[in-house]
C-alpha cells in the first residue's frame, strides 16, 4: 500500500509539474507572439510613414508641372480649379508612391527603423 501511495504522489507531482511547465511555456510563447506582433506592427507603421513621405515628395515635385498648364474653354481657370488641381496632384503622388514610387520610401523606412532601434 505504501508504494501505491508513493506512486500516486509522484504521479500527481509529475502531472502538476507538467501543467506548470506547459503554463510557463504558454506564457513565454504568448510573450514572443506579442513581441513579434509588436515588431511587425512597427515595421508596417514605418513602411506606411515612408510611403506617405514619398507621396508628399512626389506631389511637391509634380506641383510646378501642373501649375504651368494653361486652361481654356468657358469653364477653365479660377480658384476652384486651383483647389482641384492641388488635390489631383496629391492623389497622383499617392498613386505613384503606392505603385512603387521612385525609391525614396525604402531609404526612409530604413532610417525610421534605425532611429527606432537607437531610441530603445
Amino acid at each position: 500500500m505504501d508504494s501505491l501511495a508513493q506512486y500516486n504522489a509522484l504521479f500527481a507531482n509529475a502531472t502538476s509539474s507538467a501543467s506548470t511547465q506547459k503554463a510557463n511555456s504558454d506564457v513565454r510563447n504568448a510573450g514572443a507572439t506579442a513581441l513579434a506582433t509588436k515588431s511587425a506592427q512597427k515595421l508596417e507603421n514605418a513602411k506606411q510613414a515612408a510611403e506617405d513621405f514619398e507621396a508628399v515628395f512626389i506631389a511637391q515635385m509634380l506641383g510646378p508641372i501642373f501649375d504651368t498648364l494653361e486652361t481654356d474653354g468657358p469653364f477653365g481657370g479660377g480658384p476652384s480649379e486651383k483647389i482641384y488641381r492641388s488635390l489631383m496632384v496629391q492623389e497622383y503622388g499617392k498613386s505613384i508612391a503606392k505603385s512603387g514610387g521612385i525609391g525614396i520610401s525604402d531609404s526612409v523606412q530604413r532610417e525610421i527603423l534605425k532611429l527606432q532601434e537607437v531610441a530603445q
